[in-house]
């Protein structure tokens, strides 16, 4: 099952906002620096890779259909995308090895975006995981969102984390939601299937977007993982005991959302110990992101403390 949002051909959901973003185009009122914020796992990078190919292929054969927002997988600018090599897009997000987005891959964008476009399209920066900009990659950032080349749009996406404010106040902000439902029905489309056939109800919760459910489906199929049988709990610590999350960085989001699940499924107002508990990591998971601490230390005090106190 491929999770990339830049080879979805099919936009479920958010076709209000597509709709949105497509008149202030057509309006020539589109912000060209545009902040996406939500859930992680919502569809907002997928939302803005249809939106680029929107404006990219209409000049070119088999543009985007808006009527039934479907991407045509022969358009060129979709296949320039997904070979990496459209001169008019620039997709950034963190590598796997690393635990931020550095400076060295900011400085790389500068020195692209400083060279003369090949055409007369607009180009597109689209920025996923903002929230793990380092401070030394949001400085040099910030310099050219403040004075950016003509013709340039920036998409900075948001997964409801805290960003510097000197970053948020430079873009337009716009929230992506989905209720529960809007996130259930999204899933079985995308799957067509009813994923509650697949999966044991204790490792979702109303939290859960269609990202993270599909992430979990990918993830079973891959690691041979029986989702109907096996509980919160077992999963957390077969994922923390194998040190499966270092092979993957879809497995440590994972991780860490069931994490969440499992706090948030056990803790209570008579529970004062497991709410101190959670604030705790919290914390932890905080500063290991911020300060690329050791996550194995981590995970192996909350499997100590958490899955076996």
């Amino acid at each position: 099952m491929n999770l990339n949002p830049s080879n979805q051909l099919s936009l479920f959901g958010h076709h209000s906002d597509f709709q949105n973003f497509q008149n202030l185009y057509l309006d020539k009122r589109l912000p060209n620096k545009i902040l996406l914020s939500g859930e992680k796992g919502i569809g907002k990078s997928t939302l803005a890779y249809h939106l680029v190919n929107f404006i990219l292929s209409t000049d070119e054969d088999l543009p985007y259909d808006v009527k039934n927002f479907v991407i045509n997988p022969e358009n060129k600018s979709f296949k320039l995308i997904i070979n990496k090599s459209n001169p008019n897009f620039i997709s950034i997000d963190i590598i796997d090895e690393k635990k931020s987005i550095d400076i060295n891959q900011i400085r790389n964008l500068i020195s692209t975006l400083n060279k003369s476009s090949f055409n007369n399209k607009p180009r597109f920066v689209l920025i996923d995981n903002i929230e793990l900009l380092n401070i030394n990659s949001v400085n040099a950032l910030l310099k050219i969102l403040e004075e950016p080349n003509d013709n340039i749009y920036f998409i900075l996406i948001n997964n409801n984390k805290k960003i510097l404010p000197t970053l948020k106040s430079r873009c337009l902000n716009f929230k992506i939601q989905l209720s529960s439902s809007q996130s259930s029905d999204i899933t079985n489309q995308i799957l067509n299937d009813n994923f509650m056939n697949l999966i044991n109800p204790e490792l979702i919760n109303s939290y859960s977007t269609p990202g993270k459910i599909l992430n979990l489906l990918n993830f079973a199929k891959q690691n041979d993982v029986d989702l109907k049988e096996i509980n919160l709990k077992e999963l957390i610590k077969e994922i923390i005991m194998d040190k499966k999350y270092k092979k993957d960085l879809s497995i440590k989001h994972l991780l860490y959302s069931l994490i969440e699940i499992y706090f948030r499924k056990n803790i209570s107002i008579k529970n004062t110990k497991l709410i101190d508990i959670h604030n705790y990591f919290l914390k932890k998971i905080n500063n290991t992101k911020i300060y690329n601490l050791d996550d194995e230390t981590l995970l192996m005090e909350f499997d100590e403390r958490v899955l076996n106190g």
